[in-house]
């Protein structure tokens, strides 16, 4: 069988295995396969990885059912009856991973889709002709999803939630749910301008990290230890599929040019908003716009002779190349990757701050507020007209890149071939392709 991958509306991919939950009928319904079935769910009851290889009769079983579609099910998110799909993976999964239990494998649909893709829907659906012109890019997201009903609709319900009341304490579990349900039912080419939004000044930054409430849904009075909110987050089937699709689709690699193992920007970013809603969830950790300080709500204090480990996992969000580079891309508007620096040193343990006790209103004019000031760099896609061309036109100027923009990014004078007095009379307009459009 054959199940598609749908993301606002286009079939983009197709995945050659069944999802968890027709394979498990087709398993039951053979009886071979049925009785391996039971052997092995017996096998990983006490997720004991050293006697599920000692005995040979849980082994049969495992090489039985690794032949089978079961083996290879996976779920998609959002999926009807997700909970259910994820019970079966983790019924056969569980406890098989190859080393510790941190870096188990996503049990969801491979994501194909490219970011170019969601920028071409994003520029049909804000009704623009795909030049966007922003004064500050994380309010203009928030117009754009107040233009679409559903999204106008989900967010307020969230944010109307997830802001608190002065002496009412925050109902967290409703303000995570609320923002699940706005993540799940929104397509990416609207969420993602609102989470991953490029700023150039500490406004915009400040909204940015402002957009999931952080005051309720991201930050505790306390913080906690990173090993037990991993742990809790495994309890729980949908939280531990999450956590492992972040850490299979954001996995670093020093050898790709990416930055990331399995090359994709657009299955990166939305394992991160994945976590959304979650206590795993992260965040942008301060309101500097040129550098990007990333990570959960938690340190690695109190982790006893597992620190060294503990610090190893968090790395996996405060120090993820494959992450900034795709923040950052998304950022430029296009999929070519841009060579980075090594990211600053990460915030391992943190501290409680004051938080704005609302979210940034969505209606000040560009005219009569700070956070609307002008942009450093303006992107554009190509118009709808020459929606079938491969090219991507991004105009910066380098004057601009090298006095504001964070250090990653900055273009070397030396090797550009245009003098500062030439770059701040003009604009660089630099011809991109990018790999896949639709």
């Amino acid at each position: 069988a054959h199940t598609s991958l749908t993301i606002s509306g286009s079939t983009i991919s197709s995945w050659p295995h069944t999802d968890c939950i027709r394979a498990n009928e087709q398993c039951i319904a053979d009886q071979s396969c049925s009785s391996r079935l039971r052997t092995l769910r017996q096998c990983l009851a006490g997720r004991d990885r050293d006697v599920l290889l000692s005995s040979q009769e849980c082994k049969t079983a495992l090489e039985v059912l690794q032949e089978s579609a079961l083996y290879m099910c996976r779920c998609r998110k959002g999926m009807k009856k997700e909970l259910q799909c994820l019970q079966v993976y983790w019924g056969i999964h569980a406890g098989l991973t190859d080393g510790d239990e941190f870096y188990e494998s996503s049990p969801y649909e491979p994501v194909t889709s490219r970011l170019s893709d969601i920028f071409r829907l994003a520029s049909i659906n804000s009704g623009t002709d795909g030049t966007i012109t922003r004064q500050n890019a994380c309010l203009d997201a928030a117009k754009f999803c107040n233009v679409n009903d559903l999204c106008k609709r989900l967010r307020s319900a969230f944010i109307s939630v997830c802001n608190t009341v002065d002496g009412v304490p925050c109902l967290r579990r409703k303000c995570h749910k609320n923002l699940r349900n706005f993540i799940e039912r929104i397509p990416s080419n609207l969420t993602f301008p609102l989470l991953f939004c490029p700023c150039s000044d500490k406004p915009c930054a400040e909204r940015r990290r402002q957009t999931t409430v952080p005051s309720c849904s991201f930050s505790r009075p306390e913080v906690p230890n990173c090993l037990e909110v991993w742990a809790t987050c495994r309890q729980d089937p949908i939280c531990r599929s999450r956590l492992a699709d972040f850490v299979t689709n954001c996995q670093s690699s020093p050898q790709s040019s990416s930055g990331c193992v399995r090359d994709n920007y657009a299955a990166c970013l939305g394992a991160y908003a994945g976590l959304i809603g979650y206590d795993v969830a992260l965040n942008f950790l301060d309101s500097d716009p040129h550098s990007l300080s990333i990570g959960p709500w938690c340190s690695c204090s109190g982790s006893g002779d597992q620190e060294s480990m503990c610090e190893l996992y968090l790395k996996e969000f405060t120090q993820n190349r494959c992450l900034r580079n795709a923040i950052h891309a998304f950022g430029n508007g296009t999929d070519v990757v841009h060579k980075q620096s090594a990211p600053r040193p990460p915030l391992t343990t943190l501290s409680p701050r004051t938080e704005r006790r609302h979210v940034l209103p969505d209606n000040q004019s560009d005219s009569n507020t700070l956070y609307e000031m002008s942009p450093d760099i303006c992107d554009s896609v190509q118009d709808k007209k020459n929606d079938s061309s491969t090219h991507i036109r991004i105009c910066v100027s380098e004057s601009q890149l090298n006095a504001d923009l964070t250090p990653d990014l900055r273009i070397d004078e030396g090797h550009s071939g245009i003098s500062r007095y030439h770059a701040s009379a003009l604009s660089i307009i630099i011809a991109l392709y990018s790999t896949t459009l639709f």
